[in-house]
């Protein structure tokens, strides 16, 4: 059965938003934990907004990750979209969490979702989250979108936590599971 990683780069006050806030602390360290997510998983799951600018930036993107992101199967949860384009592609359109449910039940590698906040807590709301890869920021952002939604309930175990030199946490989590 494929595992659900949730991977999100967080501010100390829980906002997930637009994270262009995190670019002054990226190095190596942070890359390679990127990188592990990367070879340890064989599809993306994406939100319609982070699909949509995903979509419009790595196609044309020489960085580092590229060949992954461009190769690398996409499913697309949205009910507003009606096509996708972006190479190795697929909507998820009707019964989503049907959908999520099967997709998880078939043989293969982690599934990660890359930002996708509205998508997130429907998983979340779903108790179809397996893990949680947090990078925590030195930064309050003030506002934006949380990982979790007001008024939700979680219990989560540390799995794991690592600091960087810049001063980003990782920690990992899984939910405990009645």
């Amino acid at each position: 059965m494929r595992k659900v990683v949730v991977t999100e780069f967080i501010s100390l006050d829980g906002v997930i938003e637009e994270p262009a806030w995190t670019a002054p602390y990226w190095n190596d360290e942070i890359a390679k934990f990127k990188d592990y997510e990367q070879d340890t998983s064989d599809a993306l799951l994406l939100g319609r907004l982070t699909y949509q600018g995903f979509a419009a930036a790595w196609p044309q993107s020489m960085d580092e990750g590229a060949d992954y992101m461009n190769s690398v199967s996409k499913y697309v949860v949205s009910t507003t979209l009606n096509t996708v384009e972006w190479n190795n592609s697929k909507l998820l359109k009707d019964n989503i969490i049907q959908e999520l449910t099967q997709l998880k039940q078939q043989e293969g590698q982690n599934i990660l979702v890359y930002g996708s906040a509205t998508l997130v807590q429907t998983l979340i709301q779903h108790d179809l989250v397996d893990y949680y890869r947090l990078l925590v920021y030195p930064v309050v952002v003030g506002k934006g979108k949380h990982l979790f939604p007001e008024n939700t309930n979680a219990t989560l175990k540390l799995l794991e936590s690592q600091s960087f030199s810049s001063g980003v946490v990782a920690l990992i989590y899984e939910p405990e599971r009645k």
